[in-house]
C-alpha cells in the first residue's frame, strides 16, 4: 500500500508539474507578458510604453482623440473607464469600441477602472474586489485581445489612509482575475493616490508579483508632487529595476496642486532605462488642474505648453516611441531601450519655437513669499521667452532676478534677460521673485511663449 501510494503521489506530482510547465508558456505566449523584469510582446519583442491618458468615461463622444493621440507619435493610450459605481458605466459594447479604436490607430490600450481612486480616504471610492466584478462583467470583449490590451485593475486604489492592506487586496484581485481566465498582462497602481510615498507598493511588489500565477503583472507609479527631485525619481524607479520587477510611470505631469514634479527627470530616466511612461492627460481636466491638458478643448492643433513638452520635447513621445510590433510586424530588441524615432511618424509636425513654464512657491511667510519659475524650451532651440500669469487673490511682485517682470493689475509678464533667453531644445532656466499676499496665495496657471 505504501509503495502504491508513493507511486501514485509521484505520478500526480509529475502530471501536475507537466501541466504547470505547459500552461505557463502557453498563456504567456497569448499576448503581452513580463520577461526579465520588462514588458514584452508575444513574439518576445520589447515594448516600452510612450503615451498619454485619455478621460474617455467623461468624454465618450471624443472618439477622434485616439487618432489624434496617434498622430503625435504615441504608441499607447491609457483609457479611463467607470464601473458605474461613481460615474456612468462603460458597457461591454463601449469598451469593445474603445479597443477597436485603439487597434485601428495602432495604439496599445491600457484600460483602467477609475472608481477605485482614493479608497479608504475617499468615501465614494470602491474596492479592488468590486473593480474585479466589473472586469468580469465585460470579460467577453476582452478575451482574445491579449496582444492589444493591458488590464489596469483600478486607478490609485487607496488614498493616504487605511492602505495597509494594499498588497493583500491587490494580490487577491490578481488571483481572482486569473482564476476567471484572464490571460492579459495586469497593471496595478500604487496606494497613496498612486504616489506610494509610504513605499507600500515598492516594499511589497515582489510578493504581489509572485501572487500572480502567470508572473505577468506590471507595477504603475503616479508621479506628481511627491517626485519633485531627480534623486527621488531615480531611487524609486531604480529599486524596481534592481529587483527585476516591471515598472511604468502610469501618470505624471509638469505641475500639480501638491507640488512641482520634475518632469524632465522622469522623461530622461525613463528613456535611459527603458521604462514606460503615460502622461496625464490629453484634455478635459477640471478642478483647478486644467494646466494638465495637453491640448485645448480636444483640439490636436492647439497643443499647450505641457503638450509641447511631452510630445515634442527632449526624451518626449515623438523622439522615443516605437510602435508595437503586433501592428508593424517588426521585432524590437528585448533588452535595449528604444533610441530611434517612432515607426509611424506624427502626421502633425511640431510648430515653431515653443516653451513651457512651471511656477513654484519656494518659501512663504506672513504677508510675503518667494516664487520660482522654471522655463523649458520645446523641441527646438529658442532665442527668447515670455512667461505670463494672472494672480487671483491680489498678490503682487516686488523684486525679481533672472527675468524682467512687469505688472498690469493682476496680470504679470516676465521676460528673459540677456543671459538666459537662448535655450537649446529641451534646455531649462529659472528665474525668481519676491511677492506679497494677504488672504490666500494659490499657484496660478502660467503660460510661456518663445521666439
Amino acid at each position: 500500500m505504501k509503495t502504491r501510494l508513493t507511486v501514485a503521489v509521484a505520478t500526480f506530482i509529475a502530471l501536475l508539474t507537466s501541466i504547470v510547465l505547459f500552461v505557463h508558456p502557453a498563456s504567456a505566449a497569448v499576448g503581452f507578458h513580463v520577461s526579465g523584469g520588462r514588458l514584452v510582446e508575444s513574439n518576445g519583442s520589447a515594448f516600452v510604453m510612450r503615451g498619454v491618458n485619455h478621460a474617455h468615461t467623461w468624454y465618450t463622444s471624443q472618439t477622434s482623440s485616439f487618432a489624434n493621440i496617434k498622430s503625435l507619435g504615441a504608441n499607447t493610450v491609457r483609457v479611463v473607464l467607470s464601473s458605474g459605481d461613481r460615474w456612468t458605466k462603460n458597457t461591454a459594447s463601449d469598451v469593445a469600441n474603445v479597443i477597436s479604436l485603439c487597434k485601428a490607430n495602432r495604439l496599445i490600450c491600457v484600460l483602467e477602472v477609475h472608481d477605485t481612486t482614493g479608497y479608504g480616504e475617499e468615501g465614494a471610492a470602491i474596492t479592488l474586489n468590486r473593480a474585479v466584478d466589473y472586469w468580469l462583467s465585460i470579460q467577453s470583449v476582452l478575451t482574445g485581445q491579449e496582444r492589444y490590451v493591458i488590464v489596469n485593475i483600478g486607478n490609485e486604489p487607496y488614498g493616504n489612509a487605511n492602505y495597509a492592506s494594499w498588497a493583500t487586496d491587490t494580490g487577491n484581485a490578481i488571483k481572482r482575475l486569473r482564476s476567471a481566465g484572464f490571460e492579459h498582462t495586469i497593471m496595478v497602481d500604487a496606494p497613496n493616490w498612486g504616489q506610494d510615498w509610504s513605499f507600500t507598493m515598492r516594499d511589497n511588489a515582489a510578493s504581489v508579483f509572485n501572487a500572480d500565477p502567470q508572473r505577468n503583472t506590471v507595477f504603475s507609479i503616479h508621479m506628481y508632487g511627491v517626485f519633485d527631485t531627480a534623486a527621488e525619481i531615480s531611487d524609486y524607479l531604480g529599486r524596481f529595476r534592481s529587483a527585476g520587477l516591471p515598472i511604468v510611470v502610469g501618470e505624471f505631469g509638469h505641475n500639480h496642486s501638491d507640488g512641482n514634479p520634475d518632469e524632465d527627470a522622469i522623461l530622461s530616466y525613463s528613456q535611459a532605462n527603458g521604462i514606460g511612461y503615460l502622461g496625464w492627460s490629453w484634455s478635459g481636466n477640471g478642478g483647478g488642474v486644467e494646466y494638465l491638458d495637453m491640448v485645448t478643448n480636444f483640439d490636436v492643433g492647439s497643443l499647450t505648453s505641457w503638450g509641447q513638452r511631452i510630445f515634442n520635447g527632449a526624451n518626449g513621445i515623438k523622439s522615443t516611441a516605437r510602435e508595437a510590433s503586433v501592428f508593424s510586424g517588426s521585432t524590437n530588441p528585448p533588452t535595449n531601450p528604444p533610441t530611434t524615432p517612432p515607426t509611424t511618424p506624427p502626421t502633425t509636425p511640431p510648430g515653431g519655437p515653443s516653451c513651457s513654464a512651471t511656477y513654484a512657491i519656494t518659501g512663504q511667510w506672513q504677508g510675503g513669499f518667494q516664487g520660482d519659475v522654471k522655463v523649458t524650451a520645446g523641441g527646438s532651440a529658442i532665442s527668447g521667452w515670455t512667461v505670463t500669469w494672472t494672480f487671483g487673490n491680489g498678490q503682487t511682485v516686488s523684486q525679481a532676478w533672472g527675468a524682467t517682470i512687469t505688472s498690469s493689475g493682476s496680470n504679470v509678464t516676465a521676460r528673459n534677460v540677456s543671459y538666459n533667453g537662448s535655450l537649446g531644445a529641451g534646455a531649462s532656466t529659472n528665474f525668481g521673485f519676491i511677492g506679497s499676499w494677504t488672504a490666500a496665495n494659490p499657484v496660478p496657471t502660467v503660460r510661456c511663449t518663445a521666439t
